[in-house]
């Protein structure tokens, strides 16, 4: 027997958030000056080296919990299995459900719980909670699902990333282009076919590196707004990824003897496209190799960086071949590594 992902589903959202839709605003530096440069430059600058062009938002009406609950819908449709058969629903997000004119976060009840409610699941023994570990999330709850799975606690689980980090940006901080929503699901059982979850790596950085991401107030001081937003120090997080998140996907792909050439697909957080192709360099050099082409999908062009829902979403869009000239077929061995807010490092070894 096999722990496998046997179904898939993502909720990609209909308004489209283009560069040059912030041409309009000013941006200023974490000291509150305004930037010299003028904001055609500074969008220029940003397609350069994190290759987003455009990203995706949650309509008015919605929110991440709706966003998760339509990506469970299609994954749970895709495995064809009944959700009354579902032991465990987590999922994974940062901020919860968070209204389109106001930065308060609403946890209560728990995201996962309200998915439960709105697949209208009668079963109280499918337990229904939410993980925070920033964008690993997914990842994350993938390996606490294969958990409870092994351990005989379940026999299905629903696993969900889930954001809607347009409602927590600050629009004077060039930062907040990098943001969008979406939600990404898979089903996890059991099942009698070869491959699946072969290996896996958790870690947690958080001496000197858990306020790397954190919230604060808007980088314009001249405003009176007490609201607080998603912020980051870029450089600290580019480096500390740099460093860290190769290693931890060689510890990954060593605790099962596969060798690197085996490997079919890479599906890294979709962060910033300089710093992911970075990350799989290194990885590479780790092992003396070079990058074979076509190695790492990417989606981030069209959709921007959406937190725990950018590497289920690209998952479930290249198996439905959605991506061009990217496909999944069985037997692949597919890499997925991810970092975030924690500072947060994991990765998963499957086999398609």
């Amino acid at each position: 027997m096999n722990i496998k992902i046997t179904g898939t589903g993502s909720y990609i959202p209909t308004e489209v958030e283009k560069n040059e839709d912030f041409a309009h605003h000013q941006f200023f530096n974490g000291d509150g000056v305004q930037i010299e440069h003028s904001t055609d430059i500074i969008i220029e600058k940003f397609r350069r080296i994190t290759g987003i062009e455009e990203r995706r938002y949650a309509s008015k009406q919605q929110n991440t919990s709706d966003l998760a609950f339509l990506s469970a819908q299609k994954a749970i449709e895709n495995a064809k299995i009944d959700p009354e058969t579902l032991d465990y629903i987590i999922v994974a997000h940062n901020f919860g459900d968070v209204s389109k004119d106001s930065s308060q976060a609403d946890t209560v009840p728990s995201l996962a719980s309200r998915v439960k409610h709105k697949l209208k699941i009668k079963n109280p023994y499918c337990v229904a909670y939410d993980l925070l570990f920033g964008c690993p999330g997914w990842i994350e709850g993938i390996i606490q699902a294969q958990s409870f799975i092994k351990g005989d606690m379940a026999k299905k689980c629903l696993v969900i990333g889930a954001e809607t980090l347009s409602r927590v940006i600050d629009e004077h901080d060039r930062d907040s282009m990098i943001y969008s929503d979406g939600a990404g699901a898979s089903i996890l059982e059991i099942t009698k076919s070869i491959g699946g979850i072969l290996s896996t790596v958790s870690a947690s950085h958080t001496l000197e590196e858990s306020n790397f991401l954190f919230f604060g107030k808007t980088y314009n001081d001249k405003l009176k707004d007490d609201n607080r937003y998603i912020k980051m120090h870029g450089r600290k997080i580019y480096e500390f990824a740099l460093n860290h998140v190769p290693n931890a996907m060689k510890v990954c792909i060593d605790k099962t003897g596969i060798n690197i050439d085996d490997i079919s697909k890479i599906l890294i957080h979709q962060a910033n496209e300089k710093m992911d192709e970075a990350i799989v360099k290194r990885f590479y050099n780790l092992y003396g190799k070079k990058v074979p082409e076509g190695i790492m999908p990417m989606s981030i062009k069209k959709l921007g960086n959406s937190s725990v829902a950018t590497i289920p979403t690209l998952y479930d869009l290249i198996l439905k071949e959605k991506i061009q000239d990217q496909r999944i077929n069985q037997g692949d061995i597919i890499l997925f590594a991810s970092v975030g807010a924690g500072m947060n490092i994991n990765a998963i070894l499957y086999q398609h």
